[in-house]
């Protein structure tokens, strides 16, 4: 990636912005027996140890950065597959690598995206590091999860050992409990809108892809059983479409109508290329439209796993203005280059000498914002995200999702590129569909799309100040920016515009997430120019519907 392109137009975009707005269309938007085939995961006893019993005093600091530096090479390593070398990390390699291999293996995980937390010191020669877990099950969805690594000094010297234990590998791994991967084919399934009339897969193509219905979906869980009679304990996971009480069709919070209005419109606009499009409910979190080009194709969006480009600067202005780094006002240069390890550049290498920062996220200029890096330590965006967007959280929405991920940057470029939302960022439609409404409103509610539902992830409100800034700056775009696909909608509209690179040659997909009238909406497509040329006329057909 050789210089991330970018913002005055917006995201990653190295040509013109076509304008391909579509005249409005006026819309209303109304209110309203498994088969089983079982896979056995054996994991033998032996080699476990309850570490802390004998221990030292909790020190309850901060662990040393060596201890640190362990765990996350002993993760970095699992997740990569090189299991033999995260097992040398231990003090106990061979059963180390049996035991992982046992267990990733086992459930079929795919991939998986672990992320080292919190290290704190137990202690003069211990240390417990935390980490999420994000085990993608082949085939049916992400198991994600918290647990502990313990650390202990190698000796007299400075090298640290994660102390094996099963339970660093998950919490109810345990000398007399295992897990068990359950596949089943789903029945016949069928679904009701929010006002309780039936939602098919024939009228909606993209719900089959999104619920499971039709039957024959794969769903199935990861349970807990006892390792010597196969008594089944305790169900930690389940993946796939699950009827609704007293096998009763599964209840959603889909408004038809809006959801209609969604499939027609990335039918029209996509063009066949993969794209995925989530509308929310701003005040309850409730998922009103989910659909995705091919219709019956991969869930992209909730289950994508994007670059989500500039769209970002949305998360990124809301930490820069809590902080008080920027206002509107603030002077930020937009520059044609700058360099942080790499070259960035905004499109067709414009500039806006003497910007101010309203200018910046309005035009989306990418240098202005890999300019103000030092504003934000390099551990804030992670947190920040997690603390009022709920990013980082475990979301129940009712079906399997992906629920965004944003990792603390391993170096100034990966953090500069992070800034307008490339690097290791990863996001999809349902992502940021919630990031806009949290936006917009300055309250997080998590998305849901089975209702009663109960949501799992909270977040903090965002300050007023910020909040009503945010509006403006989103407002802005729409008028004056690089949004104005949207311009003449009636109401209260805000948007912003986004472009991620996928390569440094290929194609790039094109963002565009904007509220109107208590609805938040975010589109992403494939293979595209823009996102104002690309998803902009998608998500106006859409916002157009919604009254």
């Amino acid at each position: 990636m050789t210089g991330h392109g970018v913002g005055y137009g917006e995201g990653v975009v190295y040509g013109g912005v076509r304008d391909r707005r579509p005249r409005p269309r006026a819309r209303r938007r109304r209110r309203r027996g498994p088969v089983l085939a079982a896979v056995a995961l054996v994991l033998a006893g032996g080699g476990y140890w309850a570490w802390g019993a004998d221990g030292g005093e909790d020190g309850g600091g901060a662990a040393d950065p060596g201890a640190r530096r362990t765990a996350e090479r002993f993760l970095d390593g699992w997740a990569a597959g090189r299991l033999g070398a995260a097992a040398r990390l231990t003090d106990s390699p061979a059963e180390a690598e049996r035991i992982l291999a046992s267990f990733t293996e086992g459930l079929e995980i795919e991939d998986p995206k672990l992320t080292a937390g919190e290290a704190r010191a137990d202690g003069d020669d211990g240390a417990e590091v935390t980490y999420t877990a994000k085990m993608p099950v082949r085939g049916l969805g992400t198991w994600t999860y918290d647990a502990t690594l313990p650390l202990a000094r190698a000796g007299d010297g400075d090298a640290w050992r994660v102390r094996w234990e099963l339970a660093a590998v998950h919490p109810k791994l345990t000398e007399t409990e295992k897990f068990r991967l359950v596949r089943e084919e789903s029945a016949e399934l069928d679904a009701v809108d929010r006002d309780g009339a039936a939602v098919s897969a024939a009228d909606h193509p993209s719900m089959a892809g999104v619920l499971g219905l039709g039957g024959g979906r794969p769903q199935g869980a990861v349970q807990v059983v006892d390792r010597h009679t196969g008594e089944v304990r305790s169900t930690e996971a389940r993946f796939g479409p699950r009827r609704g009480a007293g096998d009763g069709p599964v209840r959603t919070t889909v408004d038809a109508e809006l959801q209609g209005a969604a499939e027609e419109a990335l039918a029209r606009h996509a063009d066949g290329r993969n794209a995925g499009l989530v509308a929310l409910d701003m005040d309850s979190g409730e998922v009103l439209a989910a659909a995705n080009s091919p219709a019956t194709g991969f869930n992209r969006a909730f289950q994508g796993t994007y670059a989500p480009g500039s769209t970002w600067k949305v998360v990124t202005t809301a930490a820069l203005l809590n902080k008080g780094a920027v206002s509107p006002g603030t002077t930020v240069d937009c520059p044609r280059y700058l360099t942080v390890g790499k070259r960035f550049h905004n499109v067709e290498t414009s500039e806006i000498p003497g910007a101010t920062f309203r200018e910046d996220f309005i035009h989306s200029c990418n240098t202005a914002f890999v300019a103000l890096r030092d504003s934000l330590g390099d551990e804030e965006m992670t947190e920040f995200a997690r603390r009022y967007f709920g990013i980082g959280e475990v979301w129940q929405t009712g079906v399997p999702s992906f629920d965004g991920e944003v990792p603390v940057p391993r170096d100034e470029t990966e953090k500069a590129a992070a800034l307008f939302g490339q690097g290791r960022l990863r996001a999809n439609p349902l992502v940021m569909a919630s990031v806009t409404a949290t936006a917009a409103t300055g309250t997080f509610r998590q998305p849901v799309i089975v209702a009663g539902q109960e949501p799992t992830a909270t977040a903090e409100p965002l300050p007023d100040g910020v909040v009503e800034q945010l509006r403006a700056l989103m407002r802005d775009t729409v008028t004056e920016g690089s949004a104005q696909v949207l311009a003449g909608l009636p109401g209260d509209v805000g948007a912003k515009t986004g472009t991620a690179e996928v390569t440094a040659t290929g194609p790039n997909n094109g963002w565009l997430v904007a509220y109107r009238d208590g609805v938040a909406v975010a589109c992403v497509v494939e293979d595209a120019e823009s996102g104002s040329g690309d998803a902009g006329p998608v998500v106006r057909e859409v916002l157009a519907a919604v009254g």
